[in-house]
């Protein structure tokens, strides 16, 4: 019971900050009407056809009436042409978000790993030559936006070496080895980050009372970390990779125009460069609900991973306290 309503909590939460943000958005596109209709119709359209396609298209109705129609179309699954790809919205988005979803996936399954083994391997043995080399190596890769990665990658496995394709077009159909630059594109950096804040976590917990109790009582390292202090270690960990999905959504963009790849930033990107109003306000907000369910998901597993926090909100007893 307390996890339903702390799942339905949070579902209002993320709906009143989806409307928030649907009005942000349709205010930044759609404020002004003569704008919209020279976006639609082109630059060398007639006052008198621009006038006819608002009239035509509700847009001579009050700002309100116009949001809350356009809402209720988003909300039945209408989301309009579009202007530069003359295709339904909604037959756009999901293939190109299934692209995306590939690339992701890909780098979680070397960021998780990855970041994890190294942020507890360094963690361990604070202040050592190996937690000081993985730190090392975590603030360069952190350093480096996508871009500079990007070129770097290219430059060593496409023209130096000649391993790897230099663009990820998929023209021949789905291809694992098109997919590996990008995915160490965008892994590189979050494994660095996520490192960072696993040895952080690792490093405070190995420091408690009880951590070094067992160590007093003979307990080996391995026993001690894997026994007693990896479970309390991972909780910060673990949002944090929940929370990266959002990341690699928006931090796509660069990584999947630089190789050409057709996904999701992809399309955002064309849209934006084209002025294609509806595509642009369906990408926000499918983008806000990738967003604000991934944060559900993240205090979700933030509460059933710490035992001290009640997904409710309220206090937790602690042991010894009446009834």
């Amino acid at each position: 019971m307390p996890l339903i309503l702390f799942i339905l909590r949070k579902a209002g939460q993320a709906v009143a900050t989806m409307l928030a943000v649907s009005l942000l958005v349709f205010l930044a596109l759609e404020v002004n009407v003569d704008d919209v209709a020279v976006k639609v119709l082109g630059q060398f359209s007639t006052a008198e056809q621009r006038a006819a396609w608002l009239e035509a298209n509700g847009y001579n109705e009050p700002f309100v009436w116009r949001y809350l129609d356009w809402l209720a179309s988003f909300v039945t699954g209408d989301w309009g042409m579009s202007t530069y790809y003359r295709a339904p919205i909604v037959e756009l988005i999901p293939d190109r978000l299934a692209a995306t979803a590939w690339l992701a996936l890909g780098a979680l399954a070397l960021i998780v790993p990855f970041g994890l083994g190294l942020g507890i391997l360094a963690g361990m043995r604070p202040g050592s030559l190996t937690d000081r080399a993985i730190s090392v190596l975590s603030v360069v890769t952190t350093s480096i936006p996508d871009f500079a990665s990007a070129v770097f990658l290219s430059i060593v496995f496409v023209f130096w070496l000649g391993l790897l394709p230099g663009a990820s077009t998929m023209i021949g159909g789905f291809s694992l080895k098109e997919l590996v630059l990008p995915v160490l594109v965008l892994a590189l950096y979050s494994t660095g980050y996520l490192a960072r804040i696993t040895r952080a976590s690792m490093a405070e917990v190995m420091a408690t009372p009880y951590i070094r109790t067992a160590r007093l009582k003979g307990a080996s390292l391995p026993r001690i970390v894997f026994r007693h202090a990896l479970r309390n270690a991972l909780i910060t960990p673990i949002t944090v990779i929940l929370l990266q999905v959002p990341w690699l959504l928006s931090g796509v963009i660069v990584v999947e125009v630089f190789y050409a790849y057709k996904g999701f930033g992809t399309l955002l990107y064309e849209a934006a460069i084209n002025s294609d109003i509806y595509l642009i306000e369906a990408c926000a907000m499918v983008s806000v609900l990738v967003v604000v369910t991934t944060q559900i998901l993240s205090d979700l597993a933030y509460g059933l991973l710490n035992p001290r926090v009640n997904l409710l909100g309220a206090p937790k007893p602690a042991k010894g306290d009446a009834a």
